[in-house]
């Protein structure tokens, strides 16, 4: 199963997600004040003249921003999480878990402190690794409002398919956008500290903090990987840091 592709392709399409969000917020004037235009009506639109339109016959890239919309959902008003999906992709996304790591063990005061091993900084045999925890943690980040119905898992499972022909994958993306959300489940995942530390950046870059039930998941989320409450800090912080 080869998660890597699929998970740098989803990270990177954020970029042009908001490119199109810039540009239908220009000329939907005031409408996306209402948490309504800009990204919010594109991907409101799937199957129609919206981001189904944008997607029909396009290729790998906007397949993957179609994926990635329908996971973030109508998340038009967020102040965070998409935005630091335009600083690249998954090795950006280690860059800034390093970084993130680096200052907490500076703010801790080590004496002698490890090299984080984050994505960008692991041999090839254990990116593999890393990026199927990541992208576990971004589909359940997905679920955490409680907006991935049937109807929604279906046309996600569809876009996957047309980025992806490997069966494996496509059956362990069912798998996991049907299960039932569980912080504890998710954890799982997260074989070394690094891992937990991007698996919650990733998770923070797709939710929307100011809602309630998404910042109840993230906080659960920390927890269960049992991150330092600091080092919690320090992730959420780059992702603000990384906004354009």
């Amino acid at each position: 199963m080869n998660t890597r592709g699929l998970l740098d392709q989803l990270l990177k399409s954020g970029q042009d997600l908001l490119q199109n969000k810039a540009g239908a917020h220009e000329k939907s004037g005031k409408s996306g004040q209402n948490g309504q235009g800009g990204l919010g009506d594109l991907l409101g639109k799937v199957g129609g003249s919206g981001l189904g339109g944008l997607l029909s016959g396009a290729g790998g890239g906007a397949l993957a921003a179609g994926a990635m919309g329908l996971l973030m959902g109508n998340k038009g008003a967020r102040k965070m999480g998409g935005k630091a999906l335009t600083y690249g992709g998954l090795a950006a996304l280690g860059v800034l878990a390093y970084k993130a790591y680096g200052n907490w063990q500076a703010s801790q005061g080590v004496a002698q402190p490890v090299e984080p091993q984050t994505v960008d900084r692991v041999p090839p045999a254990q990116v593999e690794q890393h990026s199927e925890a990541i992208l576990r943690a971004l589909v359940a980040a997905a679920k955490a409002d409680g907006h991935v119905d049937e109807r929604e898992r279906e046309l996600i499972e569809g876009e996957f398919t047309r980025i992806t022909g490997d069966n494996e994958l496509q059956q362990w993306l069912h798998a996991e956008l049907n299960k039932p959300l569980d912080p504890v489940d998710v954890a799982r995942a997260a074989h070394t500290p690094e891992i937990a530390a991007e698996m919650y950046l990733a998770s923070v870059m797709m939710v929307d903090e100011e809602h309630f039930m998404e910042r109840a998941y993230l906080d659960e989320l920390a927890k269960q990987l049992k991150l330092d409450p600091a080092l919690k800090t320090e992730l959420e912080q780059q992702v603000r840091q990384a906004q354009p």
